[in-house]
């Protein structure tokens, strides 16, 4: 099975990082298809490749169909179950169902926080307040990391010991965490979010993807 990963500006597209980072992490080959985003061609280019017109779309083809999924969370969903060696989701039952309701929350929810603090992943721009509801959605990510660490993470550094889908669905989280709110401590962070953020830095495929990124955003010679 062939996969090409459609995918978007790497300093912004946070949704593009989830699935670019599970591939990587999981080790599983695919090419890249990388549309800058913010242009006018930008959604052109994008539609060509899904009528639903939002990157990622994963690509793949076997026994002579091509297929596409447009979805983040639906690609991790269906690499876990094409893969399943590659070790997407945690083994244990009760570890995998709160993987997976960590991960969907994050697909459903934290609006306040992404449309307040959207992903520029290699800026450093601290903010000294929140409003109200953006505070709250960090204070519940921070529950959300905390409690994964504790009950089902100590065997490694991330949510559930080693890296996961869960793992992919939050790492543009850190990545805004880094770039607007270095002290989680002021939101309650007893240490256990802030190493999960630089945990999530040490990542090979986000070295990679922030590599990347700066190179986007380097000015043009």
């Amino acid at each position: 099975m062939a996969y090409a990963l459609v995918i978007g500006s790497k300093n912004v597209s946070s949704w593009s990082l989830r699935a670019w980072l599970a591939l990587v992490e999981a080790g599983i080959p695919f090419r890249e298809v990388l549309i800058p985003l913010r242009r006018p061609e930008s959604k052109a280019q994008i539609l060509r490749h899904s009528p639903a017109g939002h990157v990622p779309i994963l690509i793949w083809e076997a026994n002579g169909q091509r297929q596409a999924i447009w979805d983040s969370l639906a690609i991790l969903e269906f690499l876990a179950e094409s893969h399943p060696h590659a070790g997407l989701w945690p083994a244990e039952r009760e570890a995998r169902a709160s993987a997976r309701a960590i991960s969907a929350e994050m697909h459903a929810g934290f609006r306040d926080l992404r449309e307040h603090c959207p992903m520029d992943l290699v800026a450093r721009t601290p903010v000294t307040s929140l409003p109200e509801a953006v505070a709250q959605n960090v204070r519940r990510i921070i529950e959300l990391w905390s409690l994964s660490r504790r009950q089902f993470g100590r065997a490694g550094n991330f949510l559930f010991g080693a890296f996961s889908a869960a793992d992919a669905m939050y790492a543009p989280v850190a990545s805004r965490f880094r770039t607007y709110l270095p002290d989680l401590a002021r939101y309650g962070d007893d240490g256990t979010a802030q190493a999960y953020v630089e945990a999530v830095f040490s990542l090979p495929g986000m070295a990679k993807w922030e590599e990347d990124a700066r190179a986007e955003r380097a000015p043009e010679a």
